[in-house]
């Protein structure tokens, strides 16, 4: 069963209403009992780090989540601010990640050449998946997603990268680290292509 970590930030209903469609079963988990029987973990998140590190551990869920994904090794897929919390820290905030994929998120003004776009980088963008990634199977060429953010994801190491899109530079916009997956675009908002890899993720 895919549950779907609530812990007051994302648009859980969104997700819902993708894997309905595809009538695959989906829960919601807002309890550690709730985690219970999970296959598959979906951590949604908007807003920022710190704020979303805060209501993660503030929901009791922390412990079993670090049990089902590092112990179990139950996949997860983090999207949004969920995907930049799986790093080790952030330059948003101050508090620690959960440090499931070896990296840290940066601003995009961080980076020297910059300064002239507009942040935060919001709209539809092209996505290069990296070869063999299981997420984006079956993916053309031209595969686009919606994107709203203002900090990007650093991995430590490249294996790590998933895809990578271009805003200014090219950055890591899907990570991978054995059974954690996390996309930084929202794929709840992304038609057909976010619906692809959705159904992707539950086939894992």
């Amino acid at each position: 069963m895919i549950k779907i970590i609530d812990y007051g930030l994302g648009n859980i209903q969104a997700f819902i209403n993708v894997y309905k469609r595809l009538h695959i079963p989906i829960e919601v988990a807002s309890h550690p009992d709730d985690l219970q029987g999970a296959s598959k973990l979906i951590l949604p998140g908007v807003g920022a780090f710190d704020h979303a590190m805060e209501r993660l551990n503030a929901s009791g869920m922390r412990p079993a989540l670090d049990s089902l994904v590092q112990e179990e090794k139950i996949p997860v897929l983090g999207i949004c601010v969920g995907m930049q919390i799986l790093a080790k820290s952030s330059e948003e905030g101050v508090l620690p990640g959960l440090g499931w994929v070896d990296g840290i998120v940066r601003s995009f003004k961080s980076f020297s050449g910059l300064n002239n776009l507009p942040l935060p980088h919001m709209g539809w963008n092209d996505v290069e998946p990296t070869p063999g990634s299981a997420l984006f199977k079956g993916f053309e060429e031209d595969s686009r997603f919606y994107f709203l953010h203002s900090f990007l994801f650093e991995c430590s190491d490249s294996e790590s990268m998933g895809a990578t899109s271009e805003y200014g530079l090219k950055f890591c916009c899907a990570v991978q680290n054995d059974n954690v997956y996390g996309v930084q675009f929202h794929p709840e908002k992304s038609h057909h292509f976010g619906v692809g890899l959705l159904k992707n993720f539950s086939e894992l």
